[in-house]
C-alpha cells in the first residue's frame, strides 16, 4: 500500500528474516524495513541486571558486528526506488555511520563523564535529547505529580539501575580529555541536584523514594571520583579536522568540510553584525524596549505573543495551520525570572514574539505525534542528532525568514534581536569547529562565543555559555547545524521557488516541506527539488 509516495511495510516480527518462508532477495524496500528494525535492535546495547552494558568487552563485540549490517545496507540496491524510498535508505547508512564514529572516535562511554547522566528534569525541544547519552534515560518532565502506582512503576527501573550504572562507568572510562572530565562533573552534580528535587515529589511512594535516595548517593560519589580524576586528564578533547571532516560527508550528510563551514560562519558572523548595526544605526531615534519586569507582565505579553504569532502564520498564509500547533507554543511558555538572566531570556523579555519563531521546534514535535510520518524509518527520532540541520537549522533559519516576511514591521527595534541572535549562534559554532580542531579549549570558545554576541548578553559569569560548548564538543557538528542547516534550507527555498516560478507560495513549500519529515537538510532538499545532493553516493 502507498501513502504519500511511500510503500507502506507491515512485517511481522516472526518473519524479520523472511517472507512466506523465502530468504529476502536485495533490492527491495521491505529488505530495508526489515535490515532497519534489526538494526535498531542492534545497536541499543544489552542489559545486565537492568543496566546497560559499555564495558570494553561488549562495545568491542559491537563494533566488530556493525560491518555485517553495513555490508547488509550495501547489498540492497535501492536503484530504481522512488526518491523518497532513496532517502530512507540513506537515512539507514547515515545511522550506521553514526555508529562507527561512536565506535571508532568519539567512544562517548570510555572518554566523556557526561555519557552517564540519565535524569533530566526538563524536556528537550529536539526529536531526541541532544549529545550522546547512555541507554535508560528517566525524562522526569513527563511525569505528572504526585505519581500514580503505574508511573512509579515504570520510573523505578530507570532510578534504579543508576548505582550499578556509575559503578561501571568507573571502569570503563579510561579518556583523558581535559574539558571533557572537567565539564562533566558538573553534568552529574545537575543530576544530583535533580534527585534532590526529585526526592521531595516521591515521598509518598517510599520505595521509589528508597531508589531515588541511593541514585542520589551514587551520583555524589560518582561526580566526586571524576572531580578527583580530572586535574590528571590533560590530553584533547577534540575529535581532530580529519574526523570532523569524515563526520559531516558520512553521518550529518552535509555537503562541506570542517574548514569550508570555518569560512561560512565567519561569513554570517560579520554578516549579521554589519546588519545589527545598519538596524541600530535606522532605529537610533527609536525607545529601546524595557525587559518584562513582573510575573504578570509575564504572562500577558508571551500570551499576547503566541496569539499575534499564530495570527500572522494564519492571516499571511504563511503555512497551514493544525489544530495542535497554537497548544504546543503555550504549552512552552514557562514562568517569570527576576534574573539574572541568560542570552535567549535576554532576547525573549524584550519581545517574547522573537523566539516564538524558534519554537518552530514544539510544531515539529507535534507533528511527530499528531501525523506520524508514514516512513517506518522517519516515524520515529533518528540516532545520533542526524536531524540537527533540519530541526536546528530551520528554528534558526525560520526567524530571519519572519523577519523578511513583515513579523517585526511594526517594531523596528526587534528586527535587531533578530540579528544579535544569528551573532551568537555564528559566534558558538565557530567554538565549535575550534574546540574539534584542538586549536581552542573549552573555555576559549567560551570567551570566543561570548565577546562576538553583542550587547554582552551571552554572560560569562553564567551557565549556557559554557554548557553549549561541553554539548558542542561531545557531539561535533552540533553546534554548527544551526548556521549551516539555515544555510542548506535557505537553498532549498531558492531552488523550489526557480523550479516552480509563479506558482512557489511560502505556505506550499512549507507544506512540501514539513511532509518530509525531520530528517538530513541535504535529503531534505533531495525529496523537495528531485535533485540528488553532490557527493552523497550511491544506495
Amino acid at each position: 500500500m502507498f501513502r504519500n509516495g511511500f510503500l507502506v511495510v507491515v512485517v511481522s516480527i516472526a518473519g524479520l528474516s523472511t517472507l512466506n518462508g523465502t530468504p529476502a532477495a536485495p533490492g527491495r524496500y521491505e529488505d530495508l524495513v526489515i535490515l532497519f528494525s534489526e538494526w535498531r535492535a542492534f545497536q541499543r546495547p544489552k542489559l545486565i541486571d537492568g543496566a546497560p552494558d559499555y564495558t570494553a568487552a561488549a562495545m568491542d563485540r559491537q563494533r566488530q558486528e556493525l560491518p555485517a549490517f553495513q555490508r547488509r545496507l550495501t547489498a540492497i540496491d535501492s536503484t530504481g526506488w522512488t526518491i523518497p524510498h532513496q532517502v530512507d535508505w540513506h537515512i539507514v547508512r547515515a545511522e550506521m555511520n553514526g555508529r562507527e564514529f561512536d565506535q571508532r572516535v568519539l567512544r562517548p562511554w570510555a572518554n566523556n563523564p557526561a555519557f552517564y547522566v540519565t535524569v533530566f528534569s526538563s524536556r528537550s525541544d529536539q526529536p531526541a535529547r541532544e549529545g550522546p547519552l547512555a541507554w535508560g534515560a528517566v525524562q522526569v518532565w513527563n511525569y505528572t505529580f504526585p505519581l500514580s502506582a503505574a508511573d512509579a512503576e515504570q520510573m523505578a527501573p530507570g532510578i534504579r539501575i543508576i548505582p550499578k550504572l556509575l559503578d561501571q562507568a568507573k571502569a570503563n572510562l579510561v579518556g583523558s580529555g581535559r574539558d571533557l572530565w572537567t565539564r562533566g562533573g558538573g553534568s552529574l552534580r545537575e543530576q544530583a541536584a535533580a534527585l534532590d528535587r526529585l526526592a521531595t515529589r516521591v515521598t509518598d511512594r517510599p520505595a521509589l523514594k528508597a531508589d531515588v535516595d541511593r541514585a542520589k548517593v551514587a551520583t555524589d560519589a560518582f561526580a566526586g571520583w571524576v572531580a578527583s580524576r580530572a586535574a590528571s586528564k590533560t590530553g584533547p578533547s577534540g575529535v581532530g579536522v580529519a574526523n570532523y571532516d569524515w563526520y559531516l560527508k558520512n553521518v550529518q550528510l552535509a555537503p562541506y568540510t570542517w574548514r569550508d563551514e570555518v569560512t561560512l560562519i565567519e561569513r554570517e558572523l560579520g554578516r549579521s553584525l554589519a546588519f545589527l548595526a545598519l538596524e541600530e544605526q535606522r532605529n537610533a531615534a527609536l525607545p529601546v524596549p524595557a525587559p518584562i519586569a513582573s510575573a504578570e507582565e509575564h504572562t500577558r505579553r508571551f500570551d499576547d505573543a503566541v496569539t499575534e504569532y499564530m495570527a500572522f502564520l494564519k492571516d499571511r498564509g504563511v503555512m497551514t495551520i493544525a489544530p495542535y500547533m497554537e497548544g504546543a507554543l503555550r504549552a512552552q511558555i514557562g514562568r517569570f525570572n527576576s534574573g539574572p538572566r541568560e542570552f535567549f531570556s535576554e532576547i525573549d523579555y524584550r519581545d517574547p514574539v522573537v523566539m516564538r519563531t524558534h519554537g518552530y521546534h514544539w510544531f515539529d514535535l507535534a507533528r511527530m505525534v499528531s501525523e506520524p510520518h508514514p516512513s517506518p524509518i522517519r516515524r520515529d527520532a533518528l540516532l545520533y542528532n542526524i536531524f540537527v540541520t533540519r530541526t536546528e537549522g530551520h528554528a534558526t533559519g525560520w526567524e530571519e525568514m519572519m523577519l523578511q516576511a513583515g513579523m517585526f514591521d511594526s517594531r523596528p527595534r526587534s528586527r535587531e534581536l533578530i540579528y544579535v541572535l544569528v551573532a551568537q549562534r555564528a559566534a558558538r559554532a565557530l567554538g565549535d569547529l575550534r574546540m574539534h580542531s584542538n586549536e581552542a579549549t573549552l573555555e576559549q570558545a567560551a570567551a570566543f562565543a561570548s565577546a562576538n554576541t553583542p550587547r554582552g548578553w551571552l554572560r560569562l559569569d553564567g551557565n549556557l555559555v559554557r554548557g553549549e560548548q561541553h554539548l558542542y564538543l561531545q557531539q561535533p557538528g552540533y553546534g554548527t547545524s544551526y548556521v549551516i542547516g539555515k544555510m542548506q534550507i535557505e537553498q532549498i527555498l531558492a531552488a523550489r521557488r526557480r523550479q516552480l516560478g509563479d506558482r512557489f507560495t511560502l505556505k506550499l513549500f512549507l507544506d512540501e516541506f514539513n511532509a518530509v519529515g525531520l530528517i538530513p537538510a541535504s535529503l531534505v532538499g533531495w525529496e523537495l527539488t528531485g535533485e540528488k545532493p553532490p557527493g552523497l553516493g550511491e544506495g
